[in-house]
């Protein structure tokens, strides 16, 4: 390989990271504008919370109690086997 192709190649990879850089830089913009898109509308707002979720989260923990004790059930019987 000879010196100035070298050269050329390194050219064409410092081309090559600053539009990289280029690219990174813009995507950090645009995820910044993303949270402030997210946040601020939140922070100014009092959140609205419908009842139900709290029904649902109750009515999910003891689905999840029943489950691990049936899969205790399981376990003790599989293990008697």
């Amino acid at each position: 390989m000879y010196l100035e192709e070298l050269h050329q190649l390194l050219t064409a990879v410092q081309t090559g990271l600053a539009d990289g850089r280029a690219h990174a830089e813009r995507a950090r913009s645009l995820l910044e504008e993303s949270r402030r898109a997210l946040v601020e509308p939140q922070a100014q707002a009092v959140p609205w919370v419908p009842p139900q979720l709290a029904q649902a989260d109750e009515g999910l923990e003891n689905l999840l109690t029943r489950l691990s004790a049936a899969d205790d059930l399981v376990s003790g019987y599989q293990s008697r086997l």
